[in-house]
This record gives structure tokens, sequence and C-alpha cells, in this order.
């Protein structure tokens, strides 16, 4: 299973100063075009992932849900409070959909 991957990469990216998180920097990461790829826990409201699936679209951004992560998890192991994060760094971006993909978690869309 890649999930234990994809966070490990996060907090790495996490360390590196490389990630947006909650939804208002998230916002302002897409709109900057700052953002290479967005992430959501899986208990974010379908509301909200729409509205940042809304916002990515217009400038290609990819989004994608962390399936089997929750809010908690993800901020337990990102060490900050966050269900919604952007990834700024085209390396780390590739890593995690890599990994996404190899786990079939992700299709190109949610």
């Amino acid at each position: 299973m890649k999930t234990d991957s994809i966070l490990t990469l996060l907090s790495f990216a996490a360390k590196a100063g490389k990630l947006s998180f909650g939804t208002h920097a998230t916002e302002f990461a897409i709109t900057s075009k700052k953002a290479k790829l967005v992430l959501a826990a899986e208990d974010i409201s379908e509301k909200s992932v729409k509205e940042l699936k809304f916002k990515a679209d217009k400038v290609n951004i990819p989004v994608a849900l962390l399936i089997g992560v929750n809010s908690e998890a993800l901020s337990q192991r990102l060490g900050k409070k966050c269900g919604i994060i952007a990834v700024n760094d085209e390396g780390f971006a590739q890593a995690v959909m890599k990994n996404y993909k190899e786990d079939n978690r992700y299709d190109g869309e949610i």
C-alpha cells in the first residue's frame, strides 16, 4: 500500500517548505499558479473539494483525494492541522502522483 509512501513524501515536502496548508492558503497557491497538485483528506466536505477542483481546473492543476487518510491523520503526519494541502514543488507533486498511479488510486478525476 502506497499511502504511507505518500504521507512520507508529504512530510518531507512540509519540512522543505513546499506545501500550503488549509483552504485559504491552497486557494492562494492555486490562483498564484504556485500549486502543482492539490490534495484533500477523505473527510473533507464534498462542497469544499468541488470548489477547489473548480478553481484548480481553471489553471490545469490536478486535484486528488487522499483515500484512507482523514484530516486528523494528515495533520498528525505533517505536524500542522489541515485537511487540504497544495504541493508547491513539481518534483514532490510528480512523486506523489506516481505513488497514486501505482496504487491505482488516481484516474485523473475525483
